[in-house]
């Protein structure tokens, strides 16, 4: 079984980076492969909301950045975790285009997995952070991993933040919990809602 986390700082080996390692050492006691993918730092396009990707299944229509590259992954990744620094109390814009993107291009392959999300932090904003980032895996038939405590870790220079005793703790504990889930499924997606057709509504007819 692999988890594939995804960097989404710009910082290849900062605060975030290291808090996903602690992740992925602990993803391996318990003999869980994981792979972390980094965004990087170069543009990456918002989404145009332009439905072209109904043609393109599993793919955005923007292959210039890294969100297909990415979104290949999902199908041979049993779990997804997903952490972004805090910016004004908000993940990383780019993170967020490319969850965005990817997901609404490709959100199949992910349905029915586990994921979470981890905010880093220096001092505020990083709940707000972790609960936006939760908000896209609720609505595509995905399954929330938690903690101890909310997936937070704090910490501003790089490397600080494995001075966290309780921020790395709970990242071995998210670990743990993950690895718990994918072993009591034999990493096979959840059903969610099956073969019922989706029913989509609008408040405005």
């Amino acid at each position: 079984m692999k988890v594939l986390m995804i960097n989404g700082s710009p910082h290849k080996d900062g605060n975030t980076a290291l808090a996903l390692r602690e992740i992925a050492s602990q993803l391996e006691k318990n003999g869980i492969g994981s792979e972390i993918v980094w965004i990087g730092n170069k543009p990456v396009r918002g989404c145009f909301a332009c439905g072209s990707c109904a043609n393109l299944p599993g793919r955005c229509v923007f292959d210039d950045d890294v969100c297909n590259s990415i979104s290949a992954k999902f199908a041979e990744s049993d779990a997804l975790v997903v952490g972004s620094p805090v910016y004004y109390g908000q993940p990383n814009g780019a993170l967020l285009s490319i969850i965005q993107r990817a997901l609404y291009s490709n959100s199949g392959a992910l349905a029915g997995k586990p994921a979470a999300s981890v905010a880093v932090c220096r001092r505020g904003g990083a709940t707000a952070s972790f609960e936006t980032l939760n908000m896209p895996f609720l609505m595509c038939n995905m399954y929330l991993v938690g903690s101890q405590y909310w997936n937070i870790v704090y910490g501003r220079t790089p490397g600080e933040a494995s001075l966290d005793a309780e921020g790395m703790q709970t990242m071995r504990s998210l670990a743990n919990n993950l690895a718990f889930l994918l072993k009591s499924t034999g990493g096979k997606a959840a059903p969610g809602r099956g073969d019922e057709p989706r029913e989509a509504t609008h408040f405005i007819r």
